[in-house]
């Protein structure tokens, strides 16, 4: 078990976005968190990360309480996350896009870059190294030197994830990964996600692509308005009445 919500709860006013949620995430697996649209899934996402702190309830990461640790802090322990939507300078090359998601690792300062240190030159050229390492693994060198607002969505897709692996990570959270790209990109991510993991990376996604969820994840859980309704295997989540009833009552094509 790599990272455990206790009793997580978060409200905005009257609203209980995020319900008393116990979930695990277990480590070297793709674990999968699904639900209807509205059903509290990106919250809980911000909760883990640290975009959001929780109205109550623990977040607890390799035994450590982290509830109150910010995105940067959580990212310097080793989770990073993708957003829904891929937000890359899109004047900029890939490569340079790319760059920037190993500065965190570094300790160059202000003066350093000023001056162009022995530290700053030699931190500069381990970025560019992570960073070539990571768009080889997601199949991107081709487009390396091209400029981010040029390539096609599932390349951004595939950047979004490169971006997430500079930091080296040992979490990663992936809101919505395939949205907006054909079933064939769909398969091409579904494979990057199971190497990832045969790299020792742990997955978490939030996903609406069933047919791929089922086949992909080891581990479900299933949101309804805030509050787990189940969680397990995709074929105990597939003969679950709860869940059934979930998505046929709601809007479960989104």
């Amino acid at each position: 078990m790599l990272i455990e919500t206790k009793q997580l709860t978060k409200k905005f006013g009257g609203l209980v976005a995020v319900n008393e949620v116990d979930f695990t995430i277990e480590k070297g697996k793709i674990n999968a968190i699904i639900g209807p649209n509205g059903a509290g899934k990106s919250t809980f996402f911000n909760l883990l990360s640290g975009s959001h702190l929780p109205t109550s309830g623990q977040v607890i990461y390799k035994g450590k309480d982290v509830t109150k640790l910010s995105p940067n802090k959580m990212a310097e322990l080793g989770v990073a996350r993708t957003f829904q939507t891929t937000h890359l300078f899109e004047e900029s090359t890939v490569l340079d896009n790319v760059i920037v998601g190993h500065r965190l690792r570094t300790k160059s300062n202000l003066w350093d870059a000023v001056l162009r240190t022995p530290r700053f030159k030699r931190e500069e050229r381990k970025c560019r190294e992570k960073a070539m390492e990571v768009l080889d693994f997601v199949e991107l060198t081709h487009v390396m030197d091209q400029q981010a607002g040029s390539i096609t969505q599932e390349e951004k897709k595939r950047v979004a994830f490169a971006l997430a692996l500079a930091t080296d990570p040992e979490v990663v959270f992936l809101d919505e990964p395939t949205a907006g790209i054909n079933p064939g990109e769909t398969e091409g991510l579904a494979e990057l996600m199971e190497k990832m993991v045969q790299r020792n990376i742990t997955v978490c996604l939030i996903e609406h692509k069933m047919k791929m969820i089922m086949k992909l994840a080891d581990k479900i859980m299933v949101l309804n308005y805030g509050e787990k309704i189940a969680e397990g295997t995709s074929d105990e989540i597939m003969n679950n009445p709860a869940v059934i009833e979930a998505y046929l009552g709601g809007d479960a094509s989104a």
